[in-house]
């Protein structure tokens, strides 16, 4: 018998804050790492459609790592995957930052999608065996500490460009400082490594798995374009001065991050179908707006708005395929999960190629028809 289903050796609001720590961890390494984006792509003297070409690598990295990943979700467990999976990310992690030309810069962006996906596939299985212990929605508030990771590592980039500190040194104090909370939250997390669950590595989705990896893979799409190129839309579109270039994913992580902590509130008042259909409207809206009126102030009304709008899909996509009847939680989630976090990695790379042969603003147009797309397809579930 797992902790899953056994009575807990210790207050279940540890398992709570361990798990959220997991969230948290991934989510600082991965702000990080987009903060300094363009940073990389001026040192390399890298163009638009030349970034995206190189950010193709991590979405290889993350289909290499789906057999394997669901292959020590079922042999290892979830937990001892989560601590080796977020310490072999910040190490890829530094490798980025390292990267003295294009070369090795693919390779490691290959090593840090395969992580990343692994990490991503870990960390929710957690959280869902704990929102069984709790008997309640708990999902969002754990994507929630992602995003408030993802506004921290915000803040703590622009405080490095500002001093002038290399990506190799900001990179480094980051990953110490995520091996230290590893250190401290491991013992609290679910040891689920005896679940006797010895069926395959990866299983096809059945029919509803695959529709709610869909609505994952269109809204991580437009996470993605904010993740990536939020800076540089501000920098090149916006013109926005030095200090304010980080201002539309600053605006952006803040509203994902307070969604998120109130999304399974309104869920549950209102619907999850209604929750997502919204979703997909605000997330079109705010793109639209930062298109159609690109200047400083409703460039980051429309961040906000994009913001809100991603909040709350992933997280209950995530919640729903964990209670799968016909998989388990972990095939589950890796099945769905690996869709989504497709568009999440795919998303960047195609704006880069859009951008090369328009511009960035119709490629944020195509990534505003994703937010309808996430309307569309909900309409369609059957919950």
């Amino acid at each position: 018998m797992t902790e899953t289903t056994a009575t807990l050796s210790y207050p279940k609001h540890y398992l709570r804050f361990a798990v959220g720590m997991v969230f948290f961890l991934p989510g600082l390494i991965f702000a990080s790492w987009a903060s300094r984006i363009a940073t990389i792509q001026q040192t390399l003297n890298l163009s638009d459609a030349a970034l995206g070409a190189i950010l193709f690598s991590i979405p290889v990295g993350l289909m290499a790592s789906l057999p394997l990943a669901g292959w020590m979700i079922s042999h290892i467990g979830s937990r001892k995957l989560a601590i080796i999976g977020i310490i072999v990310y910040g190490i890829a992690l530094i490798g980025l930052g390292y990267a003295p030309n294009v070369t090795s810069l693919i390779a490691c962006m290959v090593f840090y999608g395969f992580a990343s996906n692994t990490v991503n596939i870990a960390v929710n299985t957690q959280a869902v065996a704990t929102e069984k212990v709790y008997g309640k929605p708990i999902m969002a508030s754990f994507h929630g500490l992602w995003s408030l990771a993802g506004f921290a590592g915000a803040g703590i980039g622009t405080f490095m460009i500002g001093k002038g500190v290399v990506p190799i040194h900001h990179f480094t104090y980051i990953v110490l400082v995520v091996i230290l909370g590893v250190i401290v939250c491991q013992r609290y997390l679910f040891n689920d490594s005896s679940t006797g669950d010895t069926g395959p590595a990866f299983a096809l989705p059945d029919r509803p798995l695959i529709k709610l990896g869909i609505i994952a893979f269109c809204s991580l799409i437009c996470e993605g374009a904010m993740f990536d190129w939020s800076v540089i839309y501000f920098k090149k579109v916006i013109h926005a001065q030095a200090g304010w270039m980080a201002a539309g994913y600053t605006s952006f992580m803040c509203t994902m991050a307070l969604g998120r902590f109130v999304a399974d509130w309104f869920a549950e008042r209102f619907g999850l179908k209604q929750i997502l259909q919204l979703s997909g409207l605000l997330t079109a809206s705010g793109l639209m707006v930062a298109v159609i009126f690109p200047h400083l102030y409703t460039a980051m009304i429309g961040f906000l708005l994009v913001g809100f709008g991603v909040s709350s899909v992933v997280p209950m996509v995530y919640s729903v395929a964990g209670r799968s009847k016909t998989m388990s939680p972990g095939l589950a989630l890796a099945a769905v999960s690996t869709i989504g976090f497709v568009g999440f990695l795919v998303g960047p790379p195609v704006i880069g190629f859009v951008a090369g042969a328009f511009s960035l603003r119709v490629s944020f147009v195509l990534i505003a028809v994703m937010g309808l797309c996430v309307t569309a397809l909900s309409s369609k579930l059957k919950l």
